[in-house]
């Protein structure tokens, strides 16, 4: 009985991540045509991308991401 029970939860698992990963591919498609949509607009999409980057991040890391950009900046004479 608990093999049976098993194999149909697994299946259930699987079906479900399954559909899950269809949708993720949907949605990726969704962003890829927005990326477009905004390049033909003419913004810059690799900026936008490091924009969504930062904003994802926790201020502290992100100040901490700016602080050691600036050092590297600074001791290239990147200024």
């Amino acid at each position: 009985m608990t093999d049976n029970v098993s194999a149909e939860q697994l299946r259930l698992f699987i079906e479900r991540i399954e559909r899950l990963e269809e949708e993720k591919r949907g949605l990726g498609d969704d962003v890829k045509d927005v990326y477009n949509e905004a390049k033909s607009s003419g913004f810059d999409t690799k900026t936008m991308r490091h924009v969504i980057r930062l904003r994802r991040m926790e201020k502290h890391h992100r100040d901490e991401a700016d602080a050691l950009l600036e050092t590297y900046r600074a001791a290239l004479g990147l200024h």
